[in-house]
């Protein structure tokens, strides 16, 4: 996918929605799995300045649900690469006839381990979930492994990790300048309600691109195009939107998990975490890398309140429910997909 292609409209994906009833299945899971990364990822952005008592949830879940829309329409505009890469990750064409079945059980996927995570307040990437989701169901296609890009699939390892290292340096080496020039406790507040606006608006420069992918994927598979094609702007609208409406429900279990429950920040540690974080989010947006905002806020966290409390137990269970992400969701897009290929559901096509 290309900025020199052609360019999809929200009303010509509308229209052949409508001629293929399997298409507007992926297009409403796609709202779907939109409207739960905005619910239960985007409140990673505002866990430090509510954990610290800079902002009151609800205050922080609105100006995260309009830095949300205001961040995926403007990185979209000046730089698409991460929905190329999500685009180009998988290769789903190898059996046209199940290509659209298999990523509505890719998205099934997703919808699933995000909801069970958020039932049990632990933070887990969206964006983890998506390209595991998406990998599990295409080697359910024949072709197995060769399905796999190897070239996206590269730049998605390298973000994912080096969100973790990248966001727990920048966290540490925040807290320590912090320390060292001692802000007072209301700048440092001041501080944090920018830094979650910062943190909010990159994040929906990433996330935003990684499900706007998603929809130019379904519309290729459903054949209105095959070659590589730039988003349209109400396209961009329309996922940010749905997007921001997830930031605005919030998820306030899942802040408690991150901001307060893993460790206890003060004024100066949450400053020390949305700046590392931003700094981390904007060095891998820039660079084209798909990161995750959860892996990034929470890395920094951890590395802004390195030097004090930061609860082990807390902090075990997320990592874990990590590491779990890749295997677990992967598998139960690898056995939805195979599912959906032998039932009636293909026939739909």
């Amino acid at each position: 996918m290309g900025t020199g292609g052609v360019c999809l409209s929200l009303s010509a994906l509308l229209f052949q929605a409508s001629q293929n009833p399997v298409l507007s299945l992926t297009c409403a899971l796609v709202l779907a799995v939109v409207l739960v990364n905005g619910w239960t990822d985007a409140p990673n952005a505002i866990a430090a300045a509510v954990g610290a008592g800079a902002l009151s949830f609800r205050r922080a879940a609105l100006l995260a649900a309009a830095c949300n829309l205001l961040g995926a329409l403007v990185m979209t505009a000046v730089n698409a690469s991460v929905a190329e890469t999500l685009y180009d990750m998988a290769d789903f064409s190898s059996s046209p006839a199940d290509a659209l079945p298999a990523l509505c059980a890719a998205l099934c996927a997703i919808v699933v381990w995000a909801a069970a995570a958020w039932r049990f307040g632990v933070p887990t990437s969206e964006s983890h979930a998506l390209a595991a989701g998406l990998s599990g169901a295409a080697l359910a296609l024949p072709g197995g492994l060769s399905n796999l890009r190897p070239g996206p699939w590269g730049r998605i390892l390298l973000g994912l990790a080096g969100s973790l290292l990248l966001g727990w340096l920048a966290g540490a080496v925040c807290r320590r300048l912090a320390g060292r020039l001692r802000p007072s406790p209301a700048l440092c507040r001041r501080g944090q309600i920018a830094g979650a606006a910062v943190m909010a608006f990159l994040h929906g420069a990433q996330d935003g691109q990684k499900f706007l992918g998603v929809f130019l994927l379904a519309a290729s598979l459903a054949g209105g195009h095959t070659a590589g094609f730039a988003p349209e702007p109400g396209l961009t609208l329309l996922c940010a939107a749905v997007m921001a409406l997830g930031t605005a429900l919030g998820g306030r279990r899942i802040v408690d998990t991150v901001g307060r429950d893993m460790v206890r920040l003060g004024p100066a540690e949450g400053l020390a975490a949305d700046l590392g974080g931003g700094l981390c989010l904007l060095f891998c947006t820039l660079a084209g890398l798909p990161v995750s905002t959860t892996h990034a806020k929470t890395a920094a966290i951890l590395g802004a309140g390195a030097g004090g409390g930061v609860n082990q137990a807390v902090a075990g269970r997320i990592v874990r429910t990590w590491l779990w992400t890749f295997p677990g969701c992967g598998l139960l897009g690898f056995l939805l997909a195979s599912l959906f290929r032998s039932s009636p559901f293909c026939g739909i096509i």
